[in-house]
């Protein structure tokens, strides 16, 4: 008998209107029999509300969250998550599109895995631009996305985890506390508490499609002189000082001192001289530790 454990898509929509419908048809589409859906829309101004409000009509098992302001991608994650029902669950940005093995795929190497204490798994994904052209693979051949304890290596900026591919336990996002809602960006900070305790695996398929538009989150860390950029930097600090936290031995310390050294180079190219100087000074605290 095959076992088929409930799977929670959380996807968050924030003036997405001209793409929300390809990613909520492409969780629907899964080949995967057993999945719940819950929408949540963070106050768009656009038009997204109406948009989703009228696909629901059509889908009548789905829940929907329509936030009455803006509160964040963590708050408003961490709203749907508690709420979820499923073993495991995937977080989608209603930019996003999940291909139609995507999940079938993560729950196979979640049941099949040797790793004991696995957490999270990912894969690959396309890259696409604004109309869905192709623009490239997240993980090239000169990639090698890593299995097993990577704490040091996320830490150290070694290995990047694809968000937008990946699963976690449910079991394990309540130990973590779920995303931390003082941040204005989760990923990094999840994959850094996620794997200090516990195993990833990595999956060489492509599993999504990740849609790359120029006011992306990732777009705005650069900028200079913006409110914005300097929230997320401002997070990344935060990120930094509680990874410290979380090292255990010198080589933890000598990977987090790497870390700090990339993320100098976005702080001088926003201008945000404040922040850098607190990360000098984190810098030479984990320096004296890795002594």
């Amino acid at each position: 008998m095959q076992n088929f454990p409930l799977v929670s898509v959380i996807c968050l929509s924030y003036n997405h209107e001209a793409y929300v419908v390809e990613s909520l048809n492409s969780v629907i589409n899964q080949t995967y029999p057993n999945i719940e859906l819950l929408i949540a829309d963070d106050y768009s101004t656009d038009h997204s509300v109406g948009i989703i409000q009228k696909w629901l009509e059509n889908h009548l098992n789905v829940f929907f969250l329509a936030n009455e302001k803006n509160l964040g991608n963590t708050k408003t994650f961490n709203q749907l998550a508690k709420k979820a029902k499923g073993e495991f669950i995937i977080d989608l940005a209603a930019d996003d599109i999940l291909l139609p093995n995507c999940i079938e795929n993560q729950i196979k190497t979640f049941q099949n895995s040797n790793y004991k204490n696995l957490g999270i798994v990912y894969g690959n994904l396309i890259e696409i631009d604004e109309n869905g052209s192709f623009f490239g693979n997240y993980y090239t051949e000169v990639d090698h996305p890593e299995s097993g304890d990577i704490y040091k290596m996320v830490v150290g900026r070694t290995t990047k985890i694809c968000s937008v591919s990946s699963m976690i336990k449910k079991s394990v996002l309540e130990k973590l506390g779920y995303y931390d809602e003082n941040l204005a960006y989760e990923d990094l900070d999840l994959w850094i508490r996620t794997s200090r305790d516990y195993e990833f695996e990595y999956i060489p398929e492509i599993l999504a499609k990740k849609r790359v538009l120029s006011h992306s989150l990732s777009s705005h860390f650069l900028i200079k002189n913006n409110s914005r950029s300097k929230k997320l930097n401002v997070s990344t600090l935060q990120i930094l000082i509680k990874a410290l936290q979380l090292n255990r031995t010198k080589d933890e310390h000598k990977a987090l001192i790497r870390r700090i050294r990339f993320e100098m180079y976005k702080f001088i190219k926003a201008r945000n001289f404040n922040l850098l100087f607190q990360l000098f000074l984190l810098e030479i605290k984990v320096r004296l530790k890795s002594i």
